[in-house]
């Protein structure tokens, strides 16, 4: 393994907390013996473009020190090489380093475990989800063979939140969000679904949201994909069927401890292939918009080396 470590910093996210977070991290890599060189893009492109140089030239590991849209990124340069990635998850939901036990805004101790974690070679291998149907993300999918994620895929209400949110000016924050999720339940209607497991007969159904889970959690904790497991080759699909404004109301405030999977308007579905479609529904992973559906994702068994 080369002594050389690739930090790859996002100096926005968190509101700045990265750029303060990749000195203590890199602080401890030094002090374990390696030399450090940082990669910060002009733009996710670019990032990308910089990342996937360090690692042809051999890089003995990326350290991710933002949030997940970061992360997200490094995977697409990472997954299936024998390069590890470390995070330092200092951005504003980090739901891929929660999923895997990694620490969550203590930067210095999460520099401190990745470079113990480099010196004695743990390493963890997790599945990750790959996404084909949908457009890539600018810069982030490799062409052929589609776009990387972690954590969950989601489609239906949340994404329409999503889209919402995202097309708004104000207000700003989180507030933007909490004001889409308001407009959206004033519209709020189950989406006409056909999903194919595993390549099986198509389920036909109305939903309120899809969920595509690698990891267990999205949106900054919300766990979903509660029992998901991101190293047992299969993805827990969550489906919330059709539900009133009324019950929506009642059952999504328990996602956050994960008691929504006992409702009986929610059902769970474990497969290594799951295809989504929908009219008028954005795809996002790890909190990244992919595009419309159809989409296609894959559970792939090992596909990354996780510092752990």
């Amino acid at each position: 393994m080369s002594a050389e470590i690739t930090l790859f910093v996002n100096p926005t996210a968190g509101s700045g907390r990265a750029a303060h977070a990749a000195q203590p991290a890199a602080s401890a890599l030094r002090a374990a013996g390696f030399s450090v060189r940082s990669v910060v893009g002009a733009d996710a492109p670019d990032a990308l473009a910089r990342l996937r140089t360090a690692v042809r030239e051999g890089t003995g590991a990326v350290i991710a020190v933002g949030g997940d849209g970061l992360v997200s990124l490094a995977l697409q340069a990472l997954a299936g090489t024998d390069v590890p990635l470390g995070v330092v998850a200092v951005g504003t939901g980090n739901d891929f380093a929660r999923a895997m036990g990694l620490p969550v805004r203590e930067p210095a101790r999460a520099g401190r475990l990745a470079a113990e974690a480099l010196k004695e070679g743990r390493v963890r291998e997790i599945d990750l989800g790959r996404v084909s149907g949908a457009g890539d993300r600018s810069g982030a999918g490799d062409g052929a063979g589609g776009t990387w994620y972690g954590t969950v895929l989601c489609s239906g209400f949340d994404s329409r939140v999503n889209d919402r949110g995202n097309r708004m000016r104000l207000p700003a924050g989180r507030f933007k969000y909490d004001l889409a999720m308001a407009l959206e339940l004033a519209a709020f209607r189950p989406f006409p679904y056909r999903i194919t497991l595993d390549g099986g007969p198509v389920l036909e159904t109305e939903a309120t949201l899809v969920a595509v889970g690698n990891g267990s959690s999205y949106g900054g904790g919300m766990r979903i994909c509660a029992d998901a497991v991101p190293d047992d080759g299969l993805f827990d699909v969550t489906v919330v069927g059709d539900c009133s404004r009324t019950t929506l109301l009642k059952v999504f405030p328990r996602v956050y401890k994960g008691t929504h999977l006992g409702h009986p308007k929610v059902t769970v579905h474990r497969a290594a292939k799951v295809t989504l479609e929908a009219a008028g529904i954005t795809a996002y992973a790890d909190g990244e918009p992919l595009g419309p559906l159809p989409v296609s994702a894959q559970c792939v068994p090992a596909a990354l080396r996780l510092l752990a």
